[in-house]
């Protein structure tokens, strides 16, 4: 999750797990174990390993408003991960559970919403097109090195 992408040293997983389990981009994703971290995944479909979870708003909530919600209480869970750690800190659900937000009202939230929303699909959207462009490069990289492909023929 920290390279926010999959590549050729990433494990596998097979086609057919569970639909719970398989992320896609713009879902959240939340490292509960180990290195604790949430992030927006761009990085395309793929399956999560034990250690993350999805993190799925309900109708009600606007994706913004989960993650940073979520973010913002990563300072402490990683508290309560530190203090448990013996080889690798977690936090247990009850910690997710214990964790406090503070919910606008209907109106506040539209409000809020029609603000915050397109600056965080910008957000977004500025980190998928890294990604194709990422892709980009990594696949002519080699080829114009190695003198397969030349910048005329690009």
């Amino acid at each position: 999750m920290g390279q926010r992408k999959c590549d050729d040293c990433s494990d596998r997983c097979s086609d057919s797990i569970d639909a719970d389990y398989i992320i896609d981009n713009e879902d959240i994703i939340f490292s509960w174990s180990g290195t604790l971290m949430v992030d927006v995944w761009c990085g395309g479909k793929c399956g999560l390993n034990q250690h993350l979870f999805k993190v799925t708003p309900l109708k009600n909530y606007p994706r913004w408003f989960v993650y940073y919600w979520t973010n913002r209480h990563l300072k402490k869970f990683k508290l309560i991960a530190k203090d448990k750690a013996v080889t690798m800190g977690h936090i247990r659900r009850g910690d997710l559970e214990n964790a406090e937000v503070a919910i606008p009202t209907n109106l506040n939230m539209l409000e809020i919403n029609a603000r915050i929303n397109p600056l965080f699909q910008s957000i977004i959207d500025r980190r998928l097109e890294i990604t194709k462009l990422e892709n980009i490069r990594d696949a002519l990289l080699p080829k114009l090195m190695s003198g397969e492909l030349t910048i005329n023929e690009i």
